[in-house]
């Protein structure tokens, strides 16, 4: 039999994109982001390079010149924009005169959005690609690889060669937990007496602010509306004191490679646009996912309207099956996203700091497991569901 030989690759873009899609579209719970095109758009635009703390060792296994695993790794000099958090064991650490950085993460930058990360024609080439991915760890001077937001197929490989498995939690909606609407107010029809107010009272406030929204999808999002919308995204993090994570040549180049994947809400005062939300949409799989914001100017509600509403109502009309908020956020619960959970999985090469964070591990995953089970009470929907 060939042997299995292991690639690292500097530049995602000299990967052959035929290649990578089609061994992504062979994995159990394929997205969008996973895709070549959005990948190398992250690493052309200057978004996720070596000058953002980025720098790309994509990893690929082959045989006989077939691709058979393959992994979005980044070499990271911090912990920004994973939104798993460990800046405590970067700490730790570091108070025992030891380095937490550079480590290995595998993960799409900047997009907290659950799916396969390890790509393999079939289990035991996942289990070599996890193999090969602890090694890479060590010829790089590593402190660990880190596996965010994965799917159960590849939890089921990391969790069985030793790595730690840390839960988290989102927050979706699902078009069955609340009876499959066929418009927003069915929904509406499905929430608690004074949830549904409270909604209705939010977008009212919108409505007489005078603010209205169009809805843009693909090639219907012109040049204008990307510049509006990159001006919107960038004040809101400069509201925050922050340069904005992805480089408007990012939104520009994925638009271009990727056809119809966004979907832009642009909110309109006095017939001049004021705000916008971009989500993503993967119609094969009926899902979209709320991404990114921002707004010129302050308007009572408006984040939800642009964020949660308008979005909802979409994925109602357009009969999609799930919508996903984005990390965090507890008060999407009131708005009808419920708790998920989410996981990573981590391994580290010294092994007295593995077993202690997998203590550490142990006890929150117990906690953040009772935390899901109680915000899981609170839910908006009359007789604790659709109905």
């Amino acid at each position: 039999m060939t042997t299995i030989v292991s690639r690292v690759v500097d530049d995602p873009g000299s990967i052959d994109a035929a290649t990578w899609d089609q061994l992504l579209a062979l994995q159990p719970a394929p997205t969008p982001f996973m895709r070549h095109a959005f990948l190398t758009a992250l690493h052309a635009s200057g978004s996720a390079d070596a000058s953002t703390g980025w720098t790309p060792r994509f990893l690929l296994l082959e045989q006989d010149g077939r691709c058979m695993a393959a992994a979005p790794v980044y070499l990271k000099t911090h912990s920004w924009g994973e939104y798993v958090f460990d800046w405590a064991w970067a700490d730790a650490y570091h108070r025992h005169g030891m380095h937490y950085y550079p480590k290995l993460v595998v993960a799409v930058p900047f997009t907290p959005v659950a799916g396969t990360r390890l790509m393999a024609m079939d289990a035991q080439a996942r289990h070599l690609l996890v193999a090969a991915l602890e090694d890479l760890a060590a010829r790089s001077g590593a402190s660990g690889v880190h596996v965010l937001f994965h799917d159960q197929a590849d939890a089921l490989a990391l969790h069985t060669t030793g790595w730690l498995p840390r839960e988290g939690t989102q927050f979706h909606w699902q078009a069955e937990a609340s009876g499959r609407p066929r418009c927003f107010e069915d929904l509406l029809a499905t929430l608690q007496r004074d949830k549904r107010k409270k909604v209705l009272q939010e977008r009212r406030r919108v409505a007489e602010s005078g603010i209205r929204f169009t809805v843009h999808h693909g090639s219907g999002i012109t040049p204008s509306l990307w510049h509006h919308f990159f001006q919107c995204y960038r004040a809101t993090y400069a509201n925050h004191g922050a340069p904005p994570h992805l480089r408007r040549e990012f939104f520009e180049q994925t638009a271009e490679a990727m056809g119809d994947l966004w979907l832009m809400f642009v909110a309109h005062r006095a017939g001049q646009p004021v705000a916008a939300s971009l989500l993503a949409v993967d119609p094969g799989r009926r899902a979209a996912f709320g991404r990114y914001w921002g707004s010129l100017e302050p308007a009572p509600f408006l984040h939800f309207e642009a964020c949660y509403y308008q979005p909802l109502q979409w994925c109602i009309e357009n009969g999609y099956d799930r919508f996903e908020g984005g990390a965090q956020g507890e008060h999407k619960i009131a708005r009808g996203l419920l708790p998920c959970a989410t996981q990573s999985a981590h391994w580290l090469v010294h092994r007295g700091f593995r077993d202690a964070v997998g203590h550490y591990l142990h006890d929150e995953t117990a906690a953040v497991a009772h935390h899901r089970a109680a915000l899981q009470t609170h839910t908006p929907f009359r007789n604790g569901g659709a109905g």
